[in-house]
């Protein structure tokens, strides 16, 4: 009788102990209470907490002017993607932190785009300004780089970091708004004076799952993302000191299948315009960031001639 009821005990134990082995093998998940677990997730949420692993954004939406005095106009469809990386830091007073490394390409297309059909005959290359008549090349956005640092212990190294989104049930989501307002690259040396800062606002929606975004074994997390631009309008639109802005609403997502899955047409554009999209920047770019205004410094010759006044 007792051999039969050692092994049947021994049986019992181990299965109830079971559970208890997988709970201690089951690593915890990242607490947002703690500048520790911010950092990752962040990390998570922008790229990976894997050094130099790539991450691809991707969204879509509308473009919009608005002038007082008429209703706003659709002037464009907007396909955009941005693809980046993440490399580690470490700062004696900021802590550890990472750096984030990207390039980001924006397209200009036909208003009567549909997404799900997209091609690149529907990318705009000349456009008719409607306000001017004059027909204009289309400088799309190609900014390289667009960098940023985040950091433990803040910028300044002593405002730890802290988690600013929200949740509710199994559901995350964080806003952040920028609001830019500086000396406008295009102009002169007395915009103090006479105007003609740079003026725009970028705002950003970042949406995920709770679970997926605080396990400690994914090194990325699935991501939506909502973004909202307005700003004057664009300097290749020519349009001078007419009054009016624009604004663009889209939407898209970290794509988990990385370049892969972006449309067919948009890696052809990119193929065949902008080769180095194809991948991020070195995690060691230290070059300034680019925008939409330098890129056209760079790009666009100023016009020659015109007399000078008194």
């Amino acid at each position: 009788m007792s051999n039969t009821r050692a092994p049947l005990a021994a049986v019992l134990a181990a299965a109830c102990a079971l559970p208890f082995a997988a709970d201690a093998a089951r690593p915890k998940p990242l607490d947002l209470n703690t500048p520790e677990g911010v950092m990752a997730a962040n990390r998570k949420i922008q790229c990976s907490t894997k050094d130099g692993q790539p991450a691809t954004y991707y969204w879509h939406g509308d473009m919009y002017s608005r002038v007082s005095g008429e209703r706003d106009r659709l002037l464009f469809k907007v396909h955009g993607m941005n693809v980046r990386q993440c490399v580690a830091l470490n700062d004696p007073a900021k802590g550890p932190g990472f750096k984030l490394v990207s390039r980001e390409l924006l397209f200009y297309m036909d208003p009567k785009t549909d997404p799900e059909t997209a091609t690149t005959a529907n990318i705009v290359r000349k456009w008719k300004n409607p306000w001017t008549g004059e027909e204009l090349d289309v400088l799309h956005v190609a900014n390289d780089p667009v960098n940023s640092t985040w950091w433990m212990n803040g910028r300044d190294g002593k405002t730890p970091m802290t988690w600013t989104g929200s949740t509710q049930g199994n559901q995350w989501w964080s806003t952040f708004t920028v609001p830019l307002f500086y000396k406008d690259p295009l102009g002169g040396d007395y915009q103090e004076y006479v105007g003609g800062m740079y003026h725009a606002t970028e705002m950003f929606n970042f949406l995920g799952d709770v679970d997926d975004l605080l396990d400690p074994r994914r090194d990325s997390a699935e991501v939506r993302v909502g973004w909202v631009r307005i700003s004057g309008f664009l300097p290749w639109m020519k349009m001078g000191d007419r009054a009016g802005s624009l604004y663009f609403h889209t939407a898209g997502r970290k794509l988990a299948g990385g370049w892969d899955e972006l449309p067919e047409w948009f890696k052809q554009e990119i193929a065949a315009n902008y080769p180095a999209y194809r991948e991020p920047p070195p995690g060691t770019d230290d070059r300034p960031n680019e925008t939409s205004w330098t890129y056209f410094k760079k790009r666009v010759k100023p016009a020659q001639g015109g007399k000078g006044g008194h």
